[in-house]
């Protein structure tokens, strides 16, 4: 399985690194990217409300990913289940999960409807005394 490489806001650099496509923070609200020549480049996106999603539906996006869905340290506001499950149907683009997911809420997952979800600090990495010990028996 290959990953996929993604530009941020930068069609050109995207086209000369040979990126899979560009991602658009919910920040930038221009239609720059709207008419894209080359068709395999993919346009995902990123929202805080509904009138952030319309704005990335009006820029071609693909995927959108919305956040925060659960509380966050820098962010006062978030969406919780019920808000982000009603925001999400609303929309036939593909949604996934972002902000605030970690070991505890990983499980509430299941009950959004995404197609999938993105995390930071559920991915970073873990002190040693944390992470799983693995012995190998063979060295060489």
């Amino acid at each position: 399985m290959r990953y996929q490489l993604f530009v941020s806001n930068d069609l050109k650099l995207a086209y000369k690194v040979k990126a899979d496509g560009i991602y658009i923070p919910s920040f930038n609200k221009t239609k720059i990217f709207s008419n894209i020549e080359k068709k395999n480049i993919k346009i995902i996106g990123s929202a805080h409300t509904q009138g952030e999603i319309y704005k990335k539906i009006n820029q071609n996006c693909e995927a959108i990913f919305l956040s925060p869905v659960f509380l966050v340290e820098k962010r006062r506001n978030y969406l919780d289940l019920y808000k982000f499950n009603y925001i999400s149907q609303r929309n036939r683009k593909k949604i996934f999960a972002l902000g605030g997911i970690n070991k505890k809420n990983l499980k509430k997952l299941k009950l959004l409807y995404i197609q999938g979800f993105g995390g930071i600090s559920l991915f970073k990495k873990k002190p040693a005394s944390e992470r799983p010990v693995l012995i190998k028996k063979k060295f060489f």
